[in-house]
């Protein structure tokens, strides 16, 4: 009787390349999906660790917007950083391995100059404390996830 090992490790390679494969989207020349998935990568822990500051932030600019009374306004502050602050270091958790999820398909098709689409999508679109472009490399630190 063979021995099916090796192809026991081959099987589950080939089916990860043809779930790339099948995500990507239209060609659009551009190496997008590596820099995104470095960028998330990198960035995703800083997120983590900047997590009280944009919870408190948040919750700081919600209270100058609403029209209750300050006794709602005083009870909901500390659960609301609370709140937010466990929301945000989600995020970033999410942001970090989505990282790590669109680094190899970035790598991969960088040859091809093809693009996939974000996995997730709120780096991009949420304000940030940080949020400059350099170069073509776009720096966003301190997401607030819950706007």
């Amino acid at each position: 009787m063979p021995d099916r090992r090796p192809l026991r490790r081959v099987v589950p390679v080939l089916l990860a390349a043809l779930l790339v494969i099948g995500a990507v989207g239209p060609a659009v020349a551009s190496p997008e999906t590596l820099k995104r998935g470095l960028s998330n990568l990198a960035f995703g822990p800083l997120d983590f660790a900047l997590s009280p500051v944009t919870g408190t932030t948040g919750v700081y600019r919600n209270l100058q917007d609403i029209d209750d009374t300050m006794a709602v306004r005083v009870v909901y502050a500390i659960p609301g950083v609370v709140w937010n602050t466990a929301f945000n270091m989600g995020g970033s958790v999410l942001r970090t391995f989505t990282g790590l999820l669109e680094v190899v398909p970035g790598i991969l098709l960088l040859p091809f100059e093809a693009d996939m689409d974000p996995i997730f999508a709120p780096p991009e679109r949420a304000p940030a404390l940080i949020d400059e472009e350099i170069g073509t490399f776009s720096v966003k630190i301190g997401i607030n996830y819950t706007d």
